[in-house]
């Protein structure tokens, strides 16, 4: 299996390394994620102007017609600054929906302003209840002649209180926790009846949560089937997970190299601390963890166009696993080398913590894959 980059994918590479060198200084950070919105436009714009935002969309709908491959190489530079910008939410979770289900006038409609940077979205497809279970869906589209009525409550919309438009997942038929009877439905954010709450979440980003109330739906806002939209949240979600397994690794990298760094320069004793054996043994563990994420995240955007769905999901639970694993072990060494340099704000390895310790947990944890691998015939399967 060849595993290089291809010239453009390594050419997308450099520059989306530059432009994150060139604006996302730790310094520059503080300021962007201290702004209204917790991010910065002005980066969203040069992220239009280098098609980072258009990506992953057919070329037909006005996109550049990236795929996995692609995603991960920009997640894994965010990944390395701690980008604050709503790529994830708008780009991979409501872009990934529009994609697999938007009819032609939809995509023509919204994904040519989305590339441009005129249009942000976000999907709010998670309630207080529904913990990692996308079918757990309580809130309602009641069908009123041609037109839908929704009334209910989503939590946690990833930068739900910046986006212009929302994809909101309701049910139109069957109980709280069928698989059937999901649909999916475009809403304005200043829609009559929507309310919302934002709020900065604990890695630095933002996050709100929306309330629904007799909130009108014409018939062009329905995004696909509206009772098997399920289907597509799940792939959608696979995709995200692939794309936060390169942005944990972007993360791993920098915390590492901050450590190693770190190890240089600390002087105790009268010498460096990174000449002590026992913390030159810790920081090779880090690097094998780093490496043994670095595969698996390969593997699972490699993998997040399977068409066989349950080889898909054996291999995205899989890939999880271990980025949750490696996150959770380099994070800790990386704060205990440093000391308490690392609990402080000042200094970005405990940012770094932060951002990897809630990736871990964004569509599901490490016990949580760990099940539903047990649940199958495991990763390898039987022989």
């Amino acid at each position: 299996m060849d595993f290089d980059l291809s010239e453009e994918q390594q050419l997308l590479k450099d520059s989306v390394d530059r432009l994150m060198a060139d604006r996302y200084a730790f310094e520059k950070r503080k300021t962007y994620q201290a702004s209204a919105e917790g991010w910065s436009r002005e980066v969203w714009a040069q992220y239009a102007e280098l098609g980072l935002l258009g990506l992953p969309f057919a070329e037909a709908d006005g996109g550049f017609g990236g795929g996995p491959v692609e995603t991960m190489l920009v997640m894994e530079a965010f990944g390395r600054v701690l980008a604050l910008e709503p790529y994830l939410a708008s780009i991979v979770l409501a872009g990934g929906v529009l994609r697999r289900a938007a009819n032609a006038a939809q995509r023509q409609a919204l994904i040519p302003k989305i590339a441009a940077g005129e249009l942000v979205l976000a999907l709010a497809h998670s309630e207080p209840q529904s913990r990692y279970d996308l079918f757990d869906v309580a809130t309602t589209a009641r069908r009123e002649g041609e037109t839908y009525i929704l009334d209910g409550e989503k939590g946690l919309v990833l930068n739900g209180d910046s986006a212009d438009k929302l994809i909101v997942a309701a049910r139109t038929s069957g109980g709280r926790r069928d698989p059937a009877g999901i649909g999916l439905f475009l809403v304005e954010a200043d829609a009559p009846g929507l309310t919302q709450r934002g709020y900065p979440t604990q890695d630095g980003g933002r996050a709100a949560e929306i309330a629904l109330a007799g909130v009108r739906i014409e018939p062009g806002d329905v995004v696909g089937d509206p009772a098997g939209g399920l289907p597509v949240l799940e792939s959608v979600a696979d995709d995200a997970i692939a794309a936060l397994c390169a942005e944990a690794v972007g993360a791993m990298e920098e915390a590492l190299t901050q450590t190693v760094a770190y190890l240089k320069t600390r002087k105790q004793f009268g010498v460096t601390i990174g000449s002590f054996q026992a913390l030159q043994h810790r920081a090779s563990d880090m690097f094998v963890a780093l490496e043994q994420a670095r595969s698996m995240a390969c593997y699972a955007a490699m993998m997040a166009n399977e068409a066989d769905v349950a080889e898909r999901r054996k291999a995205i639970s899989a890939a999880k696993v271990q980025i949750g694993q490696s996150a959770r072990f380099i994070g800790q060494q990386s704060i205990q080398l440093h000391g308490g340099m690392g609990m402080t704000m000042e200094t970005m390895i405990g940012h770094l913590f932060k951002r990897l310790a809630m990736i871990e947990r964004q569509f599901g944890d490490v016990d949580y894959h760990l099940e539903k691998l047990a649940d199958t015939d495991g990763f390898v399967g039987a022989q």
